[in-house]
This record gives structure tokens, C-alpha cells and sequence, in this order.
């Protein structure tokens, strides 16, 4: 058989269970690995494809046909161990992109050592996004690396029925506000003829420190 296009996802603890729910709402294909039969059944009927097996075993995850796949995720939560040996099998299976979760830095070391392509941190990134929200005029924080960020606040004061332009936001602040939100509407992608209302949301792009600034402005 021939590499397939749709998503390996191993684990179904909540990540894992979110993941392959969210991706099939989005028109892919999934097939679930766990090695628990509670967590398998419980999820059957939302994820469909599910098999229960030891994913640590290059043998049992040959059996399945994951080699097959294109895509796979290790969503192992807190067993570090079966996260990496089951990493080091899809690797040896050639998989060609491996997405794994990561619960502490030398976690997420020890996972790219191994051959994961793309190592994630959902707890650490949330704690980080909620942190924000807890403080200032912050709505939503989105880290694109570990310089730039994206912020989605509200309009300051100070900037009230102004015009993007007039306000010179990208001179004074060097930040982008991307698009405005009216209170009730959509999302708008904005110009420097947009004009700023109290109550508005925008979404700033800039530096990390520069768009916090900007968000805590009174």
C-alpha cells in the first residue's frame, strides 16, 4: 500500500481526544491508537477509527498499518517514557512528519533527538496565553516564535475615533493592527483609513515586548 494522506494520532487523554475530534471536524481522516481499551471505547463513537494497541511496539504499530501514514501525533501525556519509545517506532517506521506532545523542556529535547519533526508544549503554551488574558486589555495571545506574537485586544482610549493612520500605530508603537472587530460584527481586515472606536476589538502584530505595550495602554 501506498502512503496515506490521512492523520495517525496516538494517545486519548484529553490532547489526544481534541485533536482527533478537531481534525475530523475539519474533513480529515483519523485513526486513533491507545493502549487502554476504556479510553479506546470511550472515544469510538466521536473519532470512529480507533484501535487499541501498545504504540511503543514497532511490531503492534506496523500490525495497525500506521508505516502507512504520512502524518502521525504522539499525544502521549504523562507517561515520558512510552512518548519517546513510541516517537523512536514511527521514526523507525519512516514516518514522514511526527508531531509529538511535550510535558517539560528536556522532554521535548529528548523527543527531537529521537526524530520528531515538530514538538509541542499545549500545557506550557496555554498557561501562557491565559497568563496574558489575566492581565491588561488582552483578549487572545498567540506566540508565532520567540520574538513576534500576535494579541488580540481592545482599542485604547487614547486612539478613540481615530484613524489608523492618523494615529501613526505602526510609527509610534511599531506594532500592525491586522483587522478590526466592530462590537456585534466580524472581523475586517484593517487599512490606514480604518477608523478606531471604543469598544472595538483589534488583532496587533509586532516584536513580543512592543505589542504587550501597546495592549497595556490605558
Amino acid at each position: 500500500m501506498g502512503i496515506r494522506d490521512d492523520i495517525l494520532v496516538i494517545g486519548l487523554g484529553r490532547f489526544g481526544q481534541a485533536l482527533a475530534e478537531t481534525l475530523i471536524s475539519l474533513g480529515h481522516e483519523v485513526m486513533a491508537v491507545d493502549s487502554d481499551a476504556a479510553a479506546c471505547q470511550a472515544c469510538s463513537q466521536t473519532i470512529g477509527h480507533v484501535v487499541q494497541a501498545d504504540a511503543t511496539s514497532p511490531d503492534a504499530l506496523r500490525q495497525v498499518g500506521a508505516g502507512e501514514f504520512r502524518t502521525a501525533v504522539v499525544a502521549i501525556g504523562n507517561d515520558i517514557q512510552a512518548s519517546i519509545m513510541t516517537t523512536y517506532a514511527l521514526v523507525d517506521l519512516g514516518i514522514p512528519r511526527i508531531w509529538a506532545k511535550a510535558i517539560t523542556a528536556p522532554h521535548g529535547a529528548i523527543l527531537q533527538r529521537v526524530g520528531a519533526h515538530r514538538v509541542v508544549f499545549p500545557e506550557r503554551d496555554m498557561g501562557v496565553r491565559v497568563a496574558h488574558t489575566m492581565l491588561g486589555r488582552t483578549i487572545d495571545y498567540v506566540e508565532l516564535d520567540d520574538e513576534f506574537v500576535l494579541i488580540e485586544t481592545t482599542v485604547p482610549k487614547q486612539l478613540a475615533g481615530k484613524l489608523i493612520g492618523e494615529a501613526q500605530v505602526r510609527s509610534r508603537w511599531e506594532v500592525s493592527i491586522l483587522c478590526v472587530k466592530r462590537p456585534g460584527g466580524k472581523f475586517t481586515y484593517a487599512t490606514q483609513d480604518t477608523v478606531l472606536n471604543l469598544g472595538d476589538l483589534v488583532v496587533v502584530f509586532g516584536q513580543k515586548r512592543k505589542a504587550e505595550a501597546f495592549a497595556d495602554l490605558d
